[in-house]
C-alpha cells in the first residue's frame, strides 16, 4: 500500500536526507521515524533503510565525501554523519534463523520482507523520497485506532526474540489505548519460558523504560495477567507502587522499582545487573536512618545531608511520604525544598588539627577526630572550625 503523505514537510531539516537520496535514491525513512511523523511527534533519530548491501552503501558514502561509520556492519547498519547529525542506514533484511535472543539475517531487495521482520505494525511503515508512505500491514490504521499489534503472528514474533514481550507492553503504554491486543497477550503468556534466555541488561533496559512510561498501573496489571510480571518480579507489590504514584512524585525508574520490589529490591538490582551505584541506592532506600519527616529540624536535615547524598535523601522522602500519606502534600514538598536549600555541611577538622593538639597519627588521631565529629553532628553541623577547636581544647584539658 502506498499513499502521498506530506510527512517530509514536518521535518525541520531534510538536507541530510536529500544528500543521501542523491546517492541512494531507493532509500526510505523507516520504523519509528515514520511512526512519530504520523503522530506529529518530534523525530530525533533518522532511521533509513536501503536495498543496497552495506559494502555498496559504504562505497557510495565515501565517494560523496560523507563520513561513514560501520556501527553495526554484521547487521547491515552504517551511520552517515552529515552536518554532525547521525543518519543510520541499514540494508533491507530478512531473518534466516532465530533462537529467541538473536537472529541470523540475510540481505533482501524486498521492502515487504524487511517490514515483515519488524515487531509491530506501527513500526513497519516506510517513507520514500517522493513523500510516499508505504504501509504493508495496516500500521496507519492501528496508529489511528491507538492499537499495538505484532506484525503477522504474535507468537512467531516472540519466538524470534522474547524481548518483544516487554517491548509490546512499553509500546502499548505509549501508543495504545484500552485493553492490550488479545493475540499478543495470549502469545506472551504461552511463551514465558523464552524469557529466561534473555540477557539481564536487555531486560533491564526495557523494563526500566516501562517504569518511567505512561499508563504504568494499567501496563503492570496487563503484564501480571499474562504472568510476565511475576517472572520478572515474583510477588510484585503493585499496591506499594500505586501509593508512590499517588504522591505525584518524579518518574524515577529506580524509585518505582524499589516500591514494586519491596524487600527484594536489592536482589532485583543484582538480577537486572544494574550499576553498582543503582544497587547501592536500592539498598539505601530500605533504610529508615536518617529519619525524614516534615517536622524535622534544620539540624536534623543537616545531619541527614552528612549521612547521605541530597539525591538519596530526596528519593527517600518520596518513599516515606508514600508509606505515610500516599497522596500529594505541601508539607512534604516543603521538606524537599528545605533539603535542597541547605548548604552541604563539611566537617571542618582534619589530621593537621589533631597534630596541632599533640595527637599522634594512628588510632589516637582517629579517635580524636571521631569525638570532634560526633560533637559537631550533635550540634547540627553548625560549629565552624574555630568552635570545634575550642571544644576539643576544652575536652582535651578536661
Amino acid at each position: 500500500m502506498t499513499a502521498q503523505s506530506g510527512l517530509l514537510s514536518r521535518l525541520p531539516d531534510i538536507s541530510g536526507l536529500e544528500k543521501i537520496w542523491t546517492i541512494l535514491p531507493e532509500a526510505r525513512l523507516v520504523g519509528g521515524s515514520v511512526r512519530d511523523l504520523l503522530r506529529g511527534l518530534a523525530v530525533n533519530d533518522l532511521d533509513i533503510a536501503t536495498p543496497e548491501p552495506p559494502e555498496v552503501v559504504l562505497e557510495r558514502l565515501k565517494s560523496a565525501a560523507i563520513r561513514a561509520i560501520p556501527t553495526g556492519l554484521s547487521h547491515g547498519t552504517i551511520t552517515a554523519l552529515i552536518n554532525h547529525i547521525p543518519h543510520e542506514i541499514t540494508t533491507l533484511r530478512r531473518d534466516e534463523e532465530t533462537d529467541g535472543r538473536h537472529a541470523v539475517v540475510v540481505w533482501t531487495k524486498s521492502w515487504q520482507e524487511d517490514a515483515a521482520r519488524r515487531d509491530f505494525t506501527i513500526n513497519a511503515m516506510s517513507l520514500d523520497r517522493h513523500d510516499k508512505l508505504h504501509d504493508y500491514f495496516h500500521g496507519v490504521q492501528d496508529l489511528k485506532a491507538r492499537r499495538v499489534r505484532f506484525v503477522g503472528h504474535a507468537a512467531r514474533r516472540i519466538e524470534e526474540d522474547a524481548l518483544r514481550a516487554l517491548r509490546f507492553f512499553r509500546f502499548d503504554a505509549r501508543y495504545g489505548e484500552g485493553e492490550p491486543d488479545c493475540e499478543a497477550c495470549e502469545a506472551i503468556a504461552d511463551n514465558l519460558k523464552l524469557f529466561g534466555k534473555l540477557s539481564a541488561e536487555r531486560v533491564a533496559s526495557e523494563f526500566l523504560r516501562i517504569l518511567t512510561g505512561p499508563r504504568l498501573p494499567e501496563t503492570l496489571a496487563a503484564m501480571e495477567k499474562t504472568g510476565l510480571l511475576n517472572v520478572l518480579i515474583p510477588g510484585a507489590q503493585r499496591g506499594s507502587l500505586q501509593k508512590l504514584l499517588d504522591c505525584a512524585g518524579p518518574p524515577d525508574a529506580l524509585l518505582r522499582l524499589f516500591a514494586l520490589s519491596g524487600e527484594n529490591a536489592v536482589l532485583m538490582g543484582a538480577k537486572l545487573k544494574l550499576s553498582n551505584a543503582d544497587k547501592t541506592a536500592l539498598g539505601v532506600f530500605g533504610n529508615t536512618f536518617p529519619d525524614l519527616a516534615p517536622s524535622s529540624s534544620d539540624d536534623d536535615l543537616r545531619r541527614g545531608r552528612v549521612a547521605q547524598s541530597l539525591e538519596l535523601l530526596i528519593s527517600r522522602s518520596w518513599l516515606a511520604q508514600a508509606r505515610i500519606l500516599a497522596r500529594p502534600d505541601r508539607q512534604w514538598d516543603h521538606l524537599r525544598i528545605r533539603l535542597k536549600k541547605l548548604p552541604q555541611p563539611v566537617f571542618p577538622l582534619g589530621g593537621k588539627d589533631a597534630q596541632a593538639f599533640g595527637v599522634p597519627p594512628g588510632p589516637a588521631m582517629g579517635a580524636w577526630l571521631r569525638v570532634a565529629r560526633e560533637w559537631w553532628l550533635e550540634h547540627g553541623c553548625r560549629p565552624d572550625r574555630e568552635a570545634c577547636l575550642v571544644h576539643m581544647g576544652c575536652s582535651t584539658r578536661s
